[in-house]
């Protein structure tokens, strides 16, 4: 078997494929503009600033046109009267115009009013909140990507490590100086450390595919040049500082508080109810009706009876009032009062809500900043265990081509440097993710 060209073959397919270069903010803009949970938090929005007018809270007059044409028919016998017998069909037509204007009920439409803002506001924490989540989901989603490509890397270096053992056996077995089992072991190794690439560059495309997804591209799979790097600059940040922040800019917290004063809101609405109804209203109508027929008419003696028709005869009636009303809802069996207490309990609810929140998410806080603080040092001691398994594993080369341990140690020592190298990524990546989260929960995610 070529082993060269099996390992230009891994590397050669890994980069064959033509890419799309692609930043962080790149990818967090393109995010924010087709990321699907956001555009359905921006047109909840819109459905919110658009009902947020006073159309919706009865402080405008109702005003009605209508028109009600009609037909009747009349077939009325009478021996006692001089028309003795009567056939008519009317036909009427009445336009009638209505005007009802609630002049006050309690309050209600400036309390409604109120509460419409109030929703709106509340839809805009929505897209905020939602907007922070993708942008924490990106950074994430993209730093992953990062460290699932820089463990290609490593496993490429590996694999060089161990082409390279595999040509030094086979030429130590020309000399006579190896024997085919110490080729068979260094054949597996680098097998191994094929297939972990292998492996590793699915995982590496998955993590493209997810970043891809969290950002609503419609192309799974596109192909994408990662440009940002994952770097290690820990921050310094100030307890206090940070719970200030997160305080006055948490999101969560933000809608909690617009929650309850919705809440304060429904309460007031109710007690509106215990307040006189006073409105006006006003109508006009014209009615217009012909009737055509015959009547037959009798006038006593030896004259015989004698029938005549009646001509279009036409009535118009123009008809016009205005009105006043005024109620007040003595009892209801207690409705409002219970639904008055249960909405004070609900004011209670959310406070207790928002309170229990900003004491969960304090907590939260500090055990990041802990985590935050503890993975830094974690990253360091890291770093001097990548340095220590490199010096290993050049002094450990030289031992097995000297002949002082055998190819069991030798690989030892190079699993021991991939295991430090994927540790210090992944150490990198963690510190990345919790300072996201750090700055989401802090409301600084989105500057």
């Amino acid at each position: 078997m070529n082993y060269n060209l099996l390992l230009i073959g891994i590397l050669w397919s890994s980069c064959a494929t033509a890419q799309t270069t692609l930043t962080l903010s790149e990818a967090i803009q393109r995010g924010l503009e087709n990321n699907y949970q956001i555009r359905i938090a921006a047109n909840e929005l819109e459905v919110a600033q658009n009902n947020n007018d006073y159309a919706l809270t009865q402080k405008y007059p109702t005003i009605t046109v209508g028109l009600s044409p009609g037909v009747t028919y009349r077939d009325q016998s009478n021996p006692a009267s001089v028309v003795v017998q009567s056939r008519t069909t009317g036909y009427n037509i009445a336009p009638v115009v209505s005007l009802d204007w609630l002049l006050f009920n309690g309050g209600r439409v400036e309390i409604n009013k109120k509460r419409l803002e109030t929703l709106a506001d509340l839809s805009t924490g929505q897209l905020q909140l939602q907007v922070e989540n993708t942008v924490q989901d990106i950074i994430n989603a993209y730093y992953n990507a990062v460290v699932q490509r820089e463990q290609i890397d490593v496993r490429q270096r590996v694999l060089a490590l161990s082409r390279d053992q595999i040509e030094y056996q086979q030429v130590r077995r020309e000399f006579g100086q190896g024997g085919t089992f110490d080729e068979l072991q260094a054949r597996d190794a680098y097998l191994t450390d094929s297939s972990a690439l292998v492996v590793q560059r699915v995982n590496y495309r998955n993590a493209v595919r997810n970043l891809l997804q969290v950002m609503g591209s419609d192309n799974l799979n596109q192909e994408v040049e990662l440009v940002d790097d994952l770097e290690y600059d820990p921050a310094d940040y100030d307890a206090v500082q940070l719970e200030n922040q997160l305080l006055t800019t948490n999101r969560n917290l933000q809608n909690l508080l617009v929650n309850r004063d919705l809440a304060a809101l429904q309460t007031r609405l109710i007690e509106t109810e215990m307040r006189p109804r006073i409105g006006i209203s006003a109508s006009t109508s014209y009615d217009i009706g012909v009737s055509v027929g015959t009547q037959t008419f009798e006038f006593g003696g030896d004259q015989p009876g004698r029938e005549q028709e009646l001509p279009g005869i036409a009535n118009r009636a123009l008809i016009g009032n205005v009105g006043v009303t005024a109620s007040y809802l003595l009892f209801d069996g207690r409705n409002r009062r219970v639904r008055a207490q249960s909405s004070q309990l609900q004011e209670i609810t959310a406070q207790l809500d928002y309170q229990a929140a900003r004491q969960e998410l304090r907590a939260a806080l500090l055990n990041t900043l802990t985590l935050y603080e503890s993975q830094a040092e974690i990253i360091d001691i890291t770093e001097d265990l990548i340095a220590n398994a490199e010096r290993n594993l050049q002094i450990a080369e030289e031992r097995f081509r000297g002949g002082t341990i055998n190819s069991f140690d030798y690989r030892l020592v190079q699993v021991a440097y991939i295991n430090a190298e994927n540790q210090l990524l992944n150490a990198l990546l963690d510190l990345k993710n919790t300072e996201t989260e750090l700055l989401r929960v802090t409301g600084q995610i989105v500057r």
